[in-house]
């Protein structure tokens, strides 16, 4: 069983792994239809995860461009009592080509968690998280920050969500924004979903630090580097194994991963999970674990083997020797927000 974490600073508890829901959906709908699960194929999932003790699902409105909010929404109605599960979900990615319709504008806010909720047919999410920085977003307008934070903090006094989280961007930016929030009594974030693993850690640099010290809770997206960690790439980005690294999704795996040692770092990876009896995916994991900042990291699955996998990793402790053998090989590389193009309704999904 999976033990309950504290939530950052926050009275919130959750499970120790956050279970990611971007490939729950309508297979063949959104960036990642070729590997999306129905909701008949993802419901024995979400049972083995709740009877396991993972009971928190982080979700956004432009996975499968609603489809997962619908699926993930109506699994949990169907299955557990509300108060047994946290549920977060997310906003301002583009959700169509037309005007208004991504951002952080007052409309844009509003309507989005209203669709939110009547796709999840919930009358509140535990939090809603910003996807992106506002700055990111294309065709739409960089309103000012306090437009969009008061906005946010409206919703919570609605009722509509309990907390506000952040996802992927500068350090500066989610210290401007809780600063901003701060100064005018708003909720501020309590979290940072971030971009983070054994083959890419510029967050060590100043967003973990940060988090640290002001007691956010830190839940990382990707961190099994979407299938490199555990060997699906077989040591070349063309050379993928499985449905999700031989369609779309290898392009954006491509485009995060821009190293030189990535596929050094995943044969250590692999040494280690050989001496020591367990899986790369475990040994990865348990990496993470092992970093005292990290609150939850949201794991993928497709089958309820790399679940229950995943949950018995949070059980295995590495050694000092362990750890050092497995990161002595990282190199500093660009910061994946330098990279970071104009969003579309398209492309990023994560």
């Amino acid at each position: 069983m999976l033990e309950s974490v504290q939530y950052g600073k926050s009275g919130l508890s959750v499970s120790r792994l956050c279970l990611g829901t971007m490939n729950f959906g309508e297979p063949g709908v959104g960036q990642h239809g070729s590997w999306t699960l129905s909701i008949d194929e993802a419901r024995p999932i979400f049972k083995a995860a709740m009877e396991q003790g993972l009971y928190y699902f982080d979700c956004a409105n432009n996975y499968g461009m609603g489809a997962s909010e619908r699926v993930v929404g109506a699994l949990l109605r169907e299955l557990f009592p509300r108060e047994s599960y946290v549920l977060s979900t997310k906003l301002i990615m583009p959700m169509s080509d037309g005007p208004n319709q991504a951002g952080l504008s007052r409309k844009h806010v509003m309507e989005s968690i209203n669709a939110s909720l009547k796709r999840l047919g919930h009358d509140y999410v535990d939090q809603l998280i910003v996807h992106r920085h506002p700055s990111v977003v294309p065709n739409t307008p960089v309103g000012p920050l306090e437009e969009g934070l008061e906005a946010l903090h409206d919703v919570v006094k609605a009722g509509k969500a309990l907390y506000l989280g952040a996802s992927s961007m500068y350090t500066w930016q989610f210290i401007q924004m809780r600063m901003t929030a701060e100064r005018h009594g708003w909720h501020k974030f309590i979290s940072m979903q971030n971009h983070y693993n054994l083959i890419y850690r510029e967050e060590e640099r100043e967003m973990h630090p940060y988090c640290g010290q002001e007691g956010i809770a830190v839940t990382p997206w990707s961190p099994l580097a979407r299938g490199v960690l555990t060997g699906s790439y077989k040591g070349g980005f063309d050379n993928g194994g499985t449905k999700r690294s031989q369609g779309r999704d290898a392009e954006r795996t491509r485009g995060l991963y821009k190293g030189d040692m990535e596929f050094k770092i995943v044969d250590r990876v692999a040494d280690v999970a050989d001496k020591l009896g367990h899986t790369p995916a475990q040994i990865a994991l348990a990496w993470m674990l092992s970093k005292p900042v990290i609150t939850a990291p949201i794991v993928g699955v497709s089958r309820i083997e790399q679940l229950e996998q995943l949950i018995a990793a949070t059980k295995i402790k590495l050694s000092a020797a362990d750890i050092t053998h497995l990161e002595e090989l990282y190199r500093p590389v660009n910061n994946i927000l330098d990279d970071e193009k104009p969003l579309s309704t398209t492309v990023k999904n994560h």
